[in-house]
């Protein structure tokens, strides 16, 4: 690596997208994505769609649930 490097010709903001949306992994254990995924293809959809809307369905309850090692 240079000690120094030139940015006298670089441009500010070049690779800035203000209206982007980033996606995080989600690393399912084998069997809950087993699953999902048999959900998924039964319903014609994608494994984000079942996935959401299992979040969905808990959401109201999550509060009561007991926390399991967070």
């Amino acid at each position: 690596m240079k000690k120094e490097h030139d940015f006298s010709n670089a441009q500010k903001g070049r690779f800035y997208i203000p209206d982007a949306v980033f996606s995080l992994p989600v690393y399912l254990d084998q069997d809950n994505r087993a699953y999902v995924e048999s959900v998924a293809q039964s319903r014609s959809c994608d494994i984000s769609t079942v996935v959401n809307e299992l979040i969905r369905a808990r959401k109201p309850v999550a509060p009561q649930a007991p926390k399991y090692g967070v």
